[in-house]
């Protein structure tokens, strides 16, 4: 009889969490799981979830509620939450979904083979401690398997900004920034494993100032030093905080030929009246004039950002300075949402916009946004640019990649492989992507 058991991890929210549920599934590797692609042939189903937006935890209740079926027809099925939902009400979600087997946090899910075997025994599995040992070393003997091209690489975690409307810091906790060496590794291990382009994660990653050997880091001084490994090709991070962009990150810009020309850059709001009520430390004024000193070191760099219409107390004039800013940045793409109570928050305490004038401020912050955005890809048409191509296409013979913009861009007839970098000239914008032909 085989010991191979099936694993199946639903991902919800940032790459954090993409990353997260990488290394979940890698260390239940070492209890012999494998993935799959359907909870209906799963051992273990885990729900690795996000407590950013509204409603998430009965989101997940929810997702639960269609999983009660199988768990009837499988008695020894295993079903576990994980993530910031998990973290914020893990006692909550055993009293209401009893045949839920183990809750963990996003700061304890090391500890996974043994909340496993307690399952397996017929125990509840309850973990949502702050635990002081670094569950990346204890992680770093995991089973390893091959990889993609591209891949997540998280150096810091945690918030200690506290704007008003996010509860990562009570779900995550302070801010942690990992060594310089145990990156360092991992970034070559990966490279061992196929990766050719890493990303740089963390709550606030130009925030790191994790310890080398000469002292605390900046992100700067990792990306250079992540610049000398050989066989990795593409170097890129996310998300930054406005008031963590030093000269010497600003200088990475220009200098670092690995550092990809795409920088996620949150400003949240243009009016300088909600950013003080969000606590986010930064003026639009402050904001616009980093923009053109990034901007200066790197001309044809793409910008994309973060908006929240609709949060407590904004006026239509506050929603104008908004627009305003994004008018004078012309962002290549951004996120956008209304605004959305989280329990704990400040903000929630304050009175709130109407829902229908909020609905409507999005709308129209998303058609300028896209405007801008269609406004960019169109004008990469006839340009050239490098693409890292990723997987097959929908169409035969057909290839899919990213720019170094992170556009999208498909090849028909490409003599390429995944993983392989080559040189497109772009004949063709679409919607969501965009078409060459390689040179």
């Amino acid at each position: 009889m085989s010991d191979v058991k099936k694993l199946y991890i639903k991902t919800y929210g940032c790459q954090m969490n993409v990353y997260d549920s990488e290394r979940m599934a890698e260390v239940l590797g070492g209890s012999g799981y494998v993935e799959t692609q359907t909870p209906e042939d799963a051992d273990m189903i885990l729900l690795n979830t996000c407590h950013i937006r509204e409603k998430a935890a009965e989101k997940v209740y929810s997702e639960l509620g269609r999983f009660k079926p199988l768990k009837a027809a499988k008695p020894d099925l295993k079903i576990g939450v994980a993530g910031c939902v998990a973290q914020a009400e893990g006692e909550e979600i055993m009293l209401r979904q009893p045949m839920v087997d183990l809750v963990v946090g996003p700061q304890s899910y090391h500890r996974l083979p043994a909340m496993e075997a307690k399952a397996r025994a017929g125990e509840k599995a309850l973990d949502t401690d702050f635990p002081e040992e670094d569950k990346f070393e204890k992680l770093k003997n995991r089973p390893k398997a091959q990889r993609g091209p591209t891949a997540f690489l998280t150096v810091q975690e945690g918030c200690d900004k506290f704007c008003a409307f996010c509860v990562v810091p009570y779900t995550r906790g302070a801010e942690v920034s990992r060594p310089v060496d145990r990156i360092l590794d991992e970034a070559r291990d990966l490279v061992e494993r196929g990766v050719r382009e890493i990303t740089l994660l963390g709550q606030n990653v130009n925030a790191y100032h994790g310890a080398g050997p000469d002292g605390d880091w900046s992100l700067a001084k990792l990306i250079w030093a992540l610049d000398k490994v050989d066989g990795l090709e593409r170097i890129r991070f996310t998300t930054s905080h406005p008031n963590d962009m030093g000269d010497d990150l600003i200088a990475a810009h220009g200098e670092c030929a690995k550092l990809m020309p795409y920088l996620h850059l949150p400003v949240q709001s243009g009016s300088n009246k909600i950013l003080k009520r969000m606590n986010r430390s930064h003026t639009a004024e402050s904001y616009l004039k980093l923009i053109e000193r990034i901007r200066a070191a790197r001309p044809d760099i793409l910008m994309s950002g973060d908006f929240i219409v609709g949060f407590p107390e904004e006026t239509e004039e506050d929603f104008q300075d908004t627009m305003e800013l994004i008018r004078q940045v012309n962002y290549g793409q951004a996120f956008s949402f209304k605004y959305s109570t989280r329990p704990g928050t400040p903000a929630a305490e304050r009175p709130q916009v109407d829902e229908d004038e909020a609905s409507d401020r999005l709308t129209r912050l998303q058609a300028l946004i896209t405007q801008q955005q269609r406004a960019i890809q169109d004008g990469m048409v006839g340009r050239e640019v490098q693409v890292l191509f990723e997987k097959p296409g929908r169409l035969d013979g057909q290839m899919v990649g990213k720019s170094e913009y992170l556009h999208a861009v498909h090849v028909a007839d490409a003599p390429v492989a995944r993983g392989d970098l080559a040189r497109v000239r772009i004949v063709e914008s679409g919607p969501n992507s965009l078409a060459g032909v390689l040179i």
